[in-house]
């Protein structure tokens, strides 16, 4: 029988979710609609750099772009803009 060198993380992870079932529940709520977002934004396509460095990179930027959108549509084009020059001063 073979595992995975870090089996344990996943049995790990898994023995906290079956004591806390409605954690998934809040996961799906709260995390996954964004990474659902992000991906329908890229596409079908995957990550258009190499290497973890070029990738993490790209990746903060969709995150930026996404915080950046959702600000403004909370707090509309205007309200951004003036909390984004209360940032900056």
């Amino acid at each position: 029988m073979r595992r995975w060198e870090h089996e344990d993380v996943l049995d790990a992870a898994q023995a906290r979710l079956d004591r806390s079932p409605g954690k998934m529940i809040q996961r799906r709520c709260t995390v996954e609609h964004v990474f659902g977002t992000l991906k329908s934004w890229m596409g079908t396509t995957h990550f258009l750099t190499k290497t973890l460095k070029h990738v993490g990179t790209e990746m903060s930027l969709q995150v930026l772009a996404y915080n950046l959108r959702r600000m403004m549509n909370i707090l509309g084009i205007e309200g951004t803009m003036k909390a984004i020059r209360l940032v900056g001063a």
